[in-house]
């Protein structure tokens, strides 16, 4: 009997995507709603226990909006957003540190080991990891990305304890300018210029949005550059959305070859993405090609 032939294709299929991708690195950016339902949580940080336990070393970058609005609004602060972008005082920069590198980073941490792995939670501030400058004075405290640095990120994703527990970065979107300040990043930023930094093949925004959507509300499974900009220009995306198209061009004109968009409530979503023929969300690249894993 053919063993090949007897096992299933889903099977073989699983396979040639976990041949493909072990020894590669990929990025994993967590954001909305994810972060507070701590069983979702959970289950994404089983799935990235799984994907690191095939080879396939993870980097996770973080945002927290949801957990910033509470505690601003907890605290009597209102705010506003312009292109997406929350413009950030002086008082709410010192709120916004606290809560991403305080409570959101701890929480992912915690999830992440206990599905297995060595998590180490760190910001864009610790080893200089995130170097920035002042975005736009309309913005006040928001910082534009001019060097990653990733040192740090790289001897964590090297260590590995007597269990064979491995490293995983879990970075909070926190920079550091010239002036020693504080700045807020915008995640989708943060995740885009770590992965171009890192060279890294493949990211994963995983959201609270099934991907990216037409003028009709309808998903668009593939899109390239091009399709993107006419997107942008139509105004078919617009706010939060708008921001992460602009980070996800950056990425994929940056070497970075895949940048998916997908809803994390979709069970298990990480790993019908790298290892079945099965699409989910959207898949943005550079140029148009054939979909699959």
């Amino acid at each position: 009997m053919n063993m090949i032939n007897a096992v299933p294709r889903e099977v073989l299929a699983s396979l040639k995507y976990v041949k493909q991708f072990a020894g590669t690195t990929i990025v994993v950016k967590l954001g909305g709603s994810i972060l507070q339902d701590d069983a979702l949580l959970d289950q994404i940080c089983e799935d990235i226990a799984l994907v690191r336990a095939v080879g396939v070393r993870a980097v996770v970058v973080h945002g927290g909006g949801p957990a910033i609005n509470a505690e601003l609004t907890r605290r009597g602060i209102t705010w506003e957003f312009i292109d997406g972008l929350r413009v950030t005082t002086p008082e709410m920069m010192s709120v916004i540190e606290t809560v991403l590198c305080g409570s959101v980073n701890r929480r992912i941490v915690r999830a992440l080991n206990k599905a297995g792995l060595r998590a180490v939670g760190f910001s864009g501030l610790d080893a200089g990891t995130l170097l920035c400058k002042p975005a736009d004075k309309r913005l006040q405290l928001v910082g534009e990305i001019e060097r990653v640095n990733t040192q740090l990120i790289d001897e964590v994703l090297r260590m590995e304890d007597d269990l064979g527990s491995r490293g995983v970065p879990v970075i909070a979107p926190i920079a550091v300018g010239r002036d020693g300040q504080s700045y807020n990043i915008n995640a989708d930023w943060a995740a885009s210029r770590v992965a171009s930094a890192l060279g890294v093949t493949k990211m994963l925004f995983l959201t609270d949005q099934d991907g990216i959507l037409d003028a009709q509300g309808k998903l668009i499974p593939e899109l390239d550059a091009g399709e993107i900009l006419q997107l942008i220009e139509d105004a078919v995306v617009k706010g939060g959305m708008l921001a992460k198209a602009q980070t996800v061009l950056y990425a994929i004109q940056h070497k970075v070859t895949d940048v998916h968009i997908m809803n994390a409530r979709r069970a298990h979503a990480i790993i019908e993405e790298m290892f079945t023929d099965a699409g989910v969300g959207t898949v943005c690249r550079l140029r148009s090609r054939a979909r699959g894993g």
